[in-house]
């Protein structure tokens, strides 16, 4: 009751804090707020915080505390997971799928209430401040603009607000560690899109702030001595138009033809976001840089927390190749047996004998429950990193030595969702294709490992496999015991396999999944690393270095601010004694690069402050708690064969074709006699997108199955990487 209580008052506090951020956002296009912020500006230039102070506490702490409450909440969730499965929601069918589109992908009514709320926003904010500046036009001195060239200027400049706004929240869908949308359950993978939308239309407002301002300069014939200027106060254009090019080039290479294609590309180009964020600061300077300044503050903390957790390097214990015509790889790799996940878990893997600097993630498919010493991973060998790992593997192989030397890992992770309410349903219809089976493993080994009647996981499953060939179907080797010898356990799982590449041959679901002659293992030497893979800090540990990070930023910039800039301290009393002439030379004297520099410098220092604490608690809880590599640990865990021990005639095997969803979702409720059905797909685009039209279809629906039941589909969409 006590847990309760405390998860509701986070739940208020986080929503009294966002609904507070987001009425200043509201506000700010206003005249009122304008006044009465450069009022409190003024008043808070002579304290001790100054008007950075505010702005700070404004603008950018608001974010960083609702992550901070987050994840407190996010730690009193994961401490118990509910010993019942709760009563279907009402908002079940928020989440469900409303829009199917191949262009947008596949939206539910929260997204599209979120995406129109933005919009509406945006259209606020440009409408309130360029009907402000239309009233009071006022010429630039520097320019000889005609009345249709300062409206247009004006234009282009607002703008510029625009794409701010985007920047305000473009980098807050992909934090892991810091992971603001893991609160209302979104996973990083599947929020990744939120962060393509968000860049896209800030480098599409962007632009037009960046081309429509060169063309009233070049139709003024000002163009030469405006867009080289390094000003010494306010906009600095040159900052501007780098801070552009730069972020062009970030969208461009990240595009689908050169993200899929050429992924290296795309990898070290997206790390100019560094050159893009400086310049966007000198450009925009420090009070603009508040409103944005959360998603990147949080961005950098989660960034190096994660370097240091990706510290000491461990090591890979086995491989197994499966040579089937799409190669993929099982890894397996040691973990501390106090190290536990949730199933569609992803870790983040970096191998220096590869790329020194390239991350890549894979869906972990092995369970927690399970598995106390090693955790598994299947990699998929289809682009350039992953194809020359599997060469490296395949020529040790060939060599005949039987093992490989020690191969040290990077590892990042485990990240998954913070419950498994996606699991509770009566029953679960999942839906794979090719390599989208992952995570569908790491959820059977779980379903099966933990006891029904406390967790209330469906002992009703159907698994619906697609796949080109029937050799494929060998990636289900690791979870044979669960399909074959189903008498030894509560679950009743039924799979449905479907090869739409071969015509229909002899062989059977259980000869397919223990042909083993398709695979080859290898086992790897554990001596270059004595550490296993002890996973992410708690929540509450980094909710603390989210806080201490604010302390110190703040604090670094009141000293810096103090040393640097003294004419900031005079009191009020004597502020009112100086001429206006006066406070406008006394204001000048400060290049506002210097300011931005300020800025900077107490980032980074507070940053490298925790960053250089984060790695002295890590290193003392390795020496101190992490057990070593045991001997034990390096071998391979040997699936094997698996005798059926009831009927496998219960299992389907079709060749030719694919599978008709429609007649499935129509039998599914009379095969298993829930209610409440879970679907979960994981696959190509177009069988999710079509697995999702199904589920819009039956949600728009009154749905009765055989048995008198009302029925309802909830769908999940499971993001795979491999």
């Amino acid at each position: 009751m006590a847990k309760a209580i405390q998860l509701a008052v986070l739940k208020v506090l986080m929503i009294i804090i966002f609904a507070g951020w987001i009425a200043v956002w509201i506000q700010k296009p206003t005249n009122m707020w304008t006044r009465k912020w450069k009022g409190a500006e003024d008043s808070s230039s002579y304290t001790v915080f100054g008007y950075y102070g505010l702005n700070f506490a404004v603008y950018t702490f608001p974010l960083i505390s609702l992550t901070i409450i987050g994840l407190v909440y996010l730690n009193l969730v994961s401490r118990e997971p509910p010993r019942s499965r709760p009563a279907r929601s009402a908002t079940i069918g928020f989440s469900n799928p409303v829009l199917v589109n191949s262009f947008l992908g596949i939206l539910s009514s929260i997204e599209i209430l979120a995406v129109f709320l933005f919009v509406l926003f945006l259209a606020w904010t440009y409408y309130a401040r360029i009907s402000n500046d239309f009233k009071k036009l006022m010429p630039i001195k520097s320019l000889n603009l005609d009345l249709w060239q300062l409206k247009y200027l004006r234009v282009a400049t607002r703008f510029g607000l625009l794409a701010e706004a985007c920047l305000a929240l473009l980098l807050l869908p992909i934090l892991r560690g810091l992971a603001l949308f893991q609160i209302l359950g979104i996973q990083f993978e599947a929020s990744v899109r939120y962060h393509i939308w968000l860049g896209t239309s800030m480098i599409l407002f962007a632009t037009i702030h960046g081309a429509s301002t060169l063309f009233i300069w070049g139709v003024s014939h000002h163009i030469q001595d405006e867009m080289w200027r390094w000003q010494k106060t306010g906009r600095i254009y040159l900052a501007g138009e780098i801070a552009l090019v730069t972020g062009l080039v970030i969208w461009i290479s990240s595009l689908p033809q050169i993200r899929r294609r050429r992924f290296e590309i795309f990898y070290y180009t997206h790390h100019l976001y560094i050159v893009f964020l400086i310049f966007f600061l000198f450009h925009a300077g420090d009070r603009h840089f508040y409103s944005v300044f959360a998603g990147i503050f949080l961005f950098g903390l989660d960034k190096l927390l994660r370097i240091v957790q990706s510290r000491p390097e461990t090591c890979v214990l086995s491989a197994r190749i499966f040579l089937f015509p799409d190669k993929a790889i099982e890894l397996t790799l040691p973990k501390d047996p106090r190290l536990k996940y949730t199933p569609t878990s992803v870790i983040y893997m970096k191998i220096p004998s590869i790329s020194k600097f390239q991350w890549h993630p894979f869906s972990i498919t092995s369970s927690s429950n399970l598995d106390d010493h090693t955790m598994s991973v299947v990699v998929k060998c289809n682009g350039g990193w992953t194809s020359t790992f599997y060469d490296v593997i395949q020529a040790e192989l060939d060599s005949d030595t039987g093992s490989m030397s020690c191969m040290p890992v990077s590892i990042e992770g485990p990240y998954g969702p913070a419950s498994l309410d996606f699991l509770r349903h009566d029953s679960l219809l999942m839906i794979a294709g090719g390599a989208g089976i992952t995570p569908f493993l790491s959820i059977l080994k779980e379903i099966a490992s933990v006891n029904s009647s406390r967790y209330r996981f469906p002992t009703q499953v159907q698994l619906i496999y697609v796949v080109k060939k029937s050799q494929d179907i060998c990636l289900l080797n690791s979870v044979s015991s669960l399909l074959l010898n189903q008498s030894s356990t509560q679950l009743s799982l039924k799979l449905k396999v479907y090869v739409t590449q071969e015509e229909r041959s002899n062989a059977t679901v259980r000869g397919l999944v223990n042909d083993l002659s398709l695979v080859r293992t290898v086992n790897f030497s554990t001596e270059c690393s004595k550490y296993a893979v002890h996973g992410p800090e708690s929540p509450i540990w980094m909710a603390a270095m989210a806080a201490l990070s604010s302390i110190k930023f703040i604090v670094s910039l009141i000293c810096f601010n103090h040393i640097f800039l003294p004419h900031e301290k005079k009191s009020a009393v004597t502020e009112k004694m100086v001429l206006p002439s006066e406070k406008k030379a006394a204001k000048e004297k400060t290049p506002s690069s210097l300011v931005d520099l300020l800025l900077l410098a107490s980032f980074i220092i507070a940053l490298a402050c925790n960053t250089f604490l984060a790695s002295i608690l890590r290193w003392k809880r390795l020496k101190k708690d992490i057990p070593p590599v045991s001997p034990k640990q390096g071998k391979a865990t040997e699936h094997g064969s698996v005798e059926a021990k009831s009927p496998v005639e219960e299992h389907e095997l079709h060749f030719g074709g694919r599978p008709d969803f429609q007649d499935i979702f129509s039998k599914f409720p009379n095969e298993t006699g829930g209610s409440d059905i879970g679907v979960l797909v994981c696959g190509p685009v177009s069988m999710t997108e079509s697995v999702a039209s199904l589920c819009q279809l039956k949600s728009q629906g009154l749905n009765i199955s055989s048995r008198g039941k009302k029925t309802y589909f909830s769908f999940h969409s499971l993001n795979f990487t491999l």
